[in-house]
């Protein structure tokens, strides 16, 4: 699968593990950034992962910050992006399959390397259902993204 990836400062240093997790399990990463842990400002690389996502440029987009929240606002500006803060393996996994999430925000400053990956992983294993329940309400969430409101 091919993945954009990007964090700020705060989340660099665990972004750097996530891609080396998914290249070892034969993913196509692409680093949009930070490349240190100098102060940067987050919206830069979340909405660059979520436009991404949303030209068809990668299949799935990660973001990382200190909580996770800052990425996951900014990426859900970009229209077509979903995105949402995610710290368990159950919401990892049921954001895709239940409302097609497509970009997974994570909390460096809140958990570690080891429940980040296995959340990634829960997130990239995972295919929106397609369950009419779903996709109705996922049509009805699109409209707002339309009409901004």
């Amino acid at each position: 699968m091919r993945i954009a990836i990007g964090s700020d400062h705060a989340g660099f240093e665990l972004k750097t593990e996530l891609i080396g997790h998914l290249e070892a399990s034969g993913h196509d990463v692409q680093d949009l950034g930070t490349d240190s842990t100098e102060p940067v400002d987050y919206p830069d690389f979340a909405a660059a992962v979520a436009r991404e996502v949303v030209h068809g440029k990668a299949e799935r987009g990660i973001v990382v910050c200190g909580s996770g929240a800052g990425a996951s606002i900014a990426a859900n500006k970009i229209t077509g992006s979903r995105s949402a803060v995610v710290h368990d393996h159950y919401t990892a996994h049921q954001a895709v399959e239940h409302d097609d999430m497509n970009v997974l925000a994570i909390g460096a400053r809140v958990i570690g390397t080891t429940t980040a990956t296995e959340i990634v992983d829960a997130f990239i294993g995972a295919q929106f259902s397609g369950e009419e329940r779903h996709m109705r309400r996922l049509r009805k969430v699109v409209e707002l993204d339309r009409n901004r409101g």
